[in-house]
């Protein structure tokens, strides 16, 4: 699955309409692609041509849409209010992850 395909789902996310953020957007869901592969132990560019699961897509989803709210290096955004609601994300990110994630050494 590329970025464009998952740029609908995360403006959906994010509730947002306009195009004017989409390459900003497009980087931020190439990024966490790339976090989501090196996570779970598989090549870059794995999901380009390979099938992603609906586990990993709502992690890349939730972590590109993170990205997106906190991109000026804060928890800014909806989090503004709660540090521990920025680690949740990651935790929630890390647990999804790890269902599709490839254990063997």
């Amino acid at each position: 699955m590329t970025p464009t395909e998952l740029l609908p789902k995360v403006k959906e996310n994010l509730i947002l309409a306009h195009g004017e953020d989409d390459a900003l957007l497009l980087r931020l869901i190439a990024t966490a692609v790339n976090y989501a592969e090196s996570y779970q132990h598989i090549a870059e560019g794995y999901y380009t041509e390979n099938p992603m699961p609906p586990t990993t897509e709502q992690a890349v989803i939730m972590l590109s849409s993170h990205f997106f709210e906190s991109r000026d290096g804060s928890t800014a955004g909806f989090f503004a209010d709660s540090v521990q609601a920025g680690q949740q994300v990651w935790n929630t990110v890390n647990l999804l992850l790890r269902l599709d994630r490839k254990w063997s050494v």
